[in-house]
């Protein structure tokens, strides 16, 4: 048996501890030019990865990234590239990622991926340079007011025109990207500033008045969460993707096993809960599964973890969940009732607060009872196996996308694979028909729904993780707005493999076409895929970039096609399934109508039990 320390041990170890700290937080004080304090600042912050491009107004600061041992530099070929690899890799790993763009139209083309980072709360620095700072405001060559372009979508955006405030900007925006909530924050540097010579002082003295997320909940709210659950007929866990970020799964499934609650994950928090756990229903809302969406509707409690009560999972917000009361639990109190009024609040870091409730749900139990879910249960059970999910061939005879879909995931597998997709119908059959097992297991963007993420974020998440397999599934529309990106991952080594769900059209937008507007399609046939047209032929622009390519036109083909895509790891794959433009994603709930509404196949509704409410 060992002794215990004795009181010199104990000063021993902390002396340790504290010279170790001492080492890490070295005081440094050298002359640098701004540019080199930017490079200095990503080294001493821990940054490998950078994904940018270089031009006029930041090429002083590409001199010194030379020089830099520690530093990946990734030459993307399109600064929404760029931004979006970043977002892959901050997503993948949880950290913060970071690219670099020039002034003007290279400030600009970030402003997509900083939407879709704000929106998924996505931690990313963006350093844009800007024209120094003697020309700022007259038009100059390539100037644009990135800033103040840039406040409505970041969680803060600084320009620098003075080179000594540079380390405290770069850690100032690291910290604000990384806490709280998570985000994107801009640094827009002038050139003028880059230039200049200034001392390097790290670590430096960061000036944030206001700035003061929570973390800690309030513990009497906390219990009276737990109090409600404890005593719920039928109650819900609604999971979002804050839970992701916040790295909350172990505590949810914690949560979900103690209090036998069924689980639904939107799509950014796909994984936070194992789909193989029988307390899991997928995905609610406007393509959810059917008992996810009946779960919400006749919940009596709903207790909302990171999530924001969106609109694509609410549907028309005054009919939704009409009987339930709501926990809302997240670390953003700007998000908390704002769409759903909350009979309980909770501001806090979901690990934190979630780790609180299933202690304190454990003591609730012992005051109020086991509450008897079985009846809960037996209904929902009941859907999962009433309504599955499913497809129906196409009459045209051409593949089903979701045939692909699902044959990749039941070859790939879900250990050691990150899946990523583009926008659109394959983004939902993606959600639906592969299993995600682990958190930050699958990727794609949800709020802004960007057409063009999955090739950069995929690329982000393969130069995170360069020995998980990553997958990029995308659609014939979306691959075309960052494909170039290939020529990236092929340079860098960054062996990603995508599937293109090739419909020959702009599929999401066909379906509401097919449906709403009388069949019209107007804008919407890309002639990319079936018959003798293949414009461009992805085949063909594969091999251009040096990737294997090939198409697969014939279910026979796919399983044999997938295999061979998995045996391939020294280059990028791509692959041309041509798929038939028939294929609609169900179930489906309209815009603005209420969940109850929900199809589940085209024209055929569930039969809900409209006594349980």
């Amino acid at each position: 048996m060992a002794k215990p320390p004795t009181p010199a041990d104990v000063a021993a170890s902390r002396t340790a501890e504290a010279a170790d700290a001492a080492s890490m937080q070295r005081s440094i004080r050298e002359k640098s030019t701004g540019a080199r304090s930017i490079i200095r600042s990503l080294e001493e912050l821990g940054v490998t990865e950078v994904f940018g491009l270089p031009g006029g107004a930041i090429m002083h600061t590409y001199d010194p990234l030379l020089d830099s041992t520690q530093l990946r530099h990734i030459l993307v070929r399109h600064e929404q590239g760029a931004g979006h690899a970043a977002e892959g890799y901050a997503i993948s790993t949880g950290k913060v990622g970071v690219c670099i763009a020039t002034s003007g139209p290279g400030a600009t083309n970030l402003v997509t991926a900083l939407l879709d980072a704000m929106m998924d709360s996505v931690p990313l620095v963006a350093i844009t340079g800007q024209v120094g700072a003697q020309l700022i405001g007259t038009d100059a060559f390539q100037e644009a007011d990135i800033v103040g372009a840039t406040m409505p979508m970041t969680k803060h955006s600084f320009l620098v025109t003075d080179a000594a405030e540079i380390p405290a900007r770069i850690a100032e925006a690291f910290y604000i990207a990384s806490t709280g909530r998570p985000g994107p924050v801009l640094v827009d540097v002038a050139k003028s500033a880059q230039m200049a010579e200034a001392d390097f002082v790290w670590p430096p003295v960061l000036d944030l008045p206001g700035y003061r997320p929570v973390s800690k909940p309030n513990l009497r709210q906390v219990r009276e969460a737990a109090r409600l659950l404890s005593i719920a007929k039928r109650p819900v866990l609604y999971v979002g993707g804050g839970a992701t970020r916040g790295d909350a799964s172990e505590e949810i499934l914690a949560l979900a096993t103690a209090s036998n609650s069924p689980v639904v994950t939107t799509l950014t928090a796909r994984g936070v809960i194992p789909d193989s756990d029988p307390h899991c229903l997928g995905m609610p809302g406007m393509h959810g599964t059917v008992p996810a969406v009946a779960a919400l509707q006749q919940a009596d409690l709903i207790v909302a973890l990171g999530a924001r009560f969106d609109d694509r999972v609410t549907g028309k917000l005054d009919a939704f969940a009409p009987h339930a009361k709501v926990v809302h639990i997240d670390i953003d109190p700007a998000e908390i009732s704002k769409n759903r009024e909350a009979d309980v609040p909770i501001v806090g870091d979901i690990k934190i607060t979630t780790a609180d409730l299933v202690e304190e749900f454990k003591a609730a139990q012992e005051q109020y009872g086991v509450a008897d879910l079985t009846e809960w249960w037996a209904d929902l059970n009941h859907l999962r196996e009433a309504y599955p999910l499913g497809w129906t061939d196409p009459e045209d005879h051409l593949m089903s996308g979701q045939y692909v879909v699902s044959r990749l995931g039941k070859i790939v597998g879900s250990d050691d694979v990150i899946w990523v997709t583009g926008v659109g119908q394959h983004q939902m059959w993606a959600s639906q028909f592969l299993d995600f097992e682990h958190p930050r297991q699958f990727l794609s963007s949800g709020g802004a729904g960007t057409m063009g993420f999955g090739v950069p974020a995929g690329m982000g998440a393969k130069a995170g993780n360069p020995d998980k397999t990553v997958w990029v599934i995308d659609g014939d529309g979306s691959f075309q707005m960052t494909n170039q990106e290939l020529a990236t991952c092929r340079l860098n080594n960054i062996n990603i493999k995508v599937a293109i769900i090739n419909n020959s059209s702009l599929g999401m937008v066909r379906q509401w076409q097919t449906l709403f507007y009388n069949e019209r399609y107007s804008a919407t046939d890309l002639e990319t895929g079936y018959g003798t047209k293949h414009i461009p032929d992805f085949v063909k622009l594969g091999e251009a970039y040096d990737c294997a390519a090939w198409r697969c036109e014939s279910p026979d083909d796919v399983d044999d096609t997938i295999r061979r895509a998995m045996e391939i790891n020294d280059r990028p794959v791509v692959i041309d399934f041509v798929t038939s433009p028939q294929s609609e994603v169900w179930p489906m709930v309209p815009a603005g109508v209420p969940n109850d509404e929900i199809q589940y196949a085209r024209g055929l509704r569930p039969e809900f039990d409209e006594d349980q409410a």
